[in-house]
């Protein structure tokens, strides 16, 4: 393997939280390394929204104390009991609106009880407590008569923020849809009617890990060697999470790991193209880092989010080639990834807010990331693709960090990373699969929030804590998936 240092003085690097993404212009990290005391004065500096957060601290407490939530005879894994609605804008456009109309009647026919399927109305500035409150329930209580547990919100993100979505998945399953063009989203509902009524469906029990491990990087050191290979091939006597994903669906699953100098754009390419007379894969896992442009850039729209390849020679030798990364302008025409699902740990992955939540120069406004916020376009080309639509891309909203992965003292947690694959494994809904990222959320929200009332109080709360917390906060917030909540592998028809 090529030289991987990290740095001159890999003590030092240690000791700074790297971000994930590469600026495309400059071929060098988005965001430059901080360390713990920088990051707790972000936190602290950004306050959380406080009605937010407060709803979620009653919404876990009243869960522990009494049986609200979901009802005890309620399984919320369940489609059929736990409901479907839909959400657009007051104003979403009639040819919209139509594109989606043989989806909401599939769902109508599957759960049969119209009372739990939902068309409803987002209105410009609508936050999630009181829009709940419109809808006649209360923020942490599910009841699908009032609001379905699985939502599909469409539209652009600047007509229904980023936010908007986020909150609401804390305690419902959310997944985002938008495209261009109503014939996109005519293509998407075509596939998915089509995969759940299918007999056979085309992939394999297949399950791709891929990730590249990037001279002198940080991030892509912890994500090829604390996250792709141990979900690929277990760890310290620990089964994979293929293994026991087999196990836990009894589906005979068999899993492929793209190793890191084996982690390349041509490889990747052949994931979602695979080659004459052969199965594409049934799921996708991939951590890489994410490309970002700066706003304003015209490769912005098309290519922010891409993923950076093995084929990057490494930071600090300037701005980035086509070659280095897979953006939506390599998928093409002949793919076939109908029916594939995509777990993207990668920034930008999903898409870009227009503000830098999470800038950190002192006393000065957000930074723009972009000139409005947006989808990214390689999970809008898998969702739309003219030869078959994948069927749900997990991704992320804003930059991933590396406390998903490895946190000091605790180590490696795998968890919600292994949760999601095995839900998924199991033709659980796709909006189910993100229910433990949706859980880390939630806890580190009030948790950092006490941990700074405490530190305002006089408590001797340490920079570092803060930081893990903010990070761990950000993290698990920015998971979005991006397609219909309710759908699921069809484990017993794969090939």
């Amino acid at each position: 393997m090529a030289d991987e240092t990290i740095t001159a003085d890999p003590i030092e690097m240690d000791d700074l939280i790297a971000f994930n993404g590469i600026d495309a212009t400059t071929g060098d990290y988005l965001i430059k390394p901080i360390n713990d005391s920088e990051a707790s004065r972000i936190a602290i500096g950004h306050p959380q929204d406080k009605n937010l957060v407060n709803a979620i601290s009653n919404a876990k407490r009243q869960t522990e104390v009494d049986h609200l939530g979901g009802a005890f005879d309620l399984k919320l894994e369940d489609v059929t009991q736990a409901g479907w609605a839909i959400i657009f804008h007051k104003d979403e456009d009639q040819a919209v609106k139509d594109a989606l109309a043989p989806l909401i009647e599939r769902r109508r026919e599957q759960i049969g009880d119209d009372n739990i399927v939902k068309v409803l109305e987002y209105r410009d500035g609508d936050q999630v407590i009181p829009w709940l409150a419109r809808n006649k329930i209360k923020f942490g209580l599910v009841e699908p008569e009032k609001v379905p547990y699985y939502i599909l919100i469409v539209g652009s993100p600047d007509r229904i923020p980023f936010e908007f979505g986020q909150a609401l998945d804390v305690v419902y399953a959310v997944g985002r849809l938008h495209f261009n063009a109503a014939g996109q989203y005519q293509r998407y509902v075509e596939s998915v009617l089509e995969y759940e009524k299918a007999a056979k469906v085309p992939n394999s029990k297949e399950i791709v890990f891929w990730g590249p491990r990037n001279k002198n990087d940080k991030p892509t050191k912890l994500s090829s060697e604390h996250l792709i290979k141990p979900l690929a091939l277990g760890a310290e006597g620990k089964k994979s999470a293929v293994e026991r994903a087999a196990k836990f669906s009894k589906v005979a699953y068999t899993g492929k790991l793209f190793d890191p100098e084996n982690s390349t754009k041509g490889n990747l390419l052949s994931v979602f193209n695979p080659g004459a007379g052969e199965s594409g894969p049934c799921l996708l896992f991939t951590a890489s880092h994410g490309v970002g442009w700066p706003k304003g850039d015209p490769n912005q729209l098309g290519a922010q989010g891409a993923l950076l390849c093995q084929d990057f020679p490494g930071r600090g030798l300037g701005p980035l080639k086509p070659e280095h990364y897979f953006a939506a302008a390599d998928l093409p025409k002949e793919a076939r990834v109908h029916g594939l699902v995509c777990f993207h740990f990668a920034c930008f992955s999903a898409g870009t807010p227009k503000d830098d939540r999470f800038s950190y120069q002192p006393g000065a406004p957000p930074q723009a990331l972009a000139l409005n916020p947006f989808f990214s376009a390689l999970p809008q080309a898998l969702l739309s693709h003219p030869n078959g639509a994948a069927l749900g891309v997990i991704g992320h909203v804003e930059r991933a960090w590396q406390n998903s992965i490895i946190t000091e003292g605790a180590g490696t947690q795998l968890l919600p990373f292994e949760n999601a694959i095995g839900f998924i494994a199991d033709g659980q809904p796709l909006g189910w699969a993100l229910k433990e990222f949706n859980d880390v959320f939630a806890a580190s929200s009030v948790n950092l929030t006490n941990v700074i009332r405490d530190k305002d109080g006089g408590v001797d709360v340490s920079d570092r804590k803060i930081a893990e917390l903010w990070l761990e906060r950000n993290d698990a917030e920015g998971y979005v998936l991006m397609g219909d909540p309710a759908v699921r592998l069809r484990k017993d028809a794969l090939m």
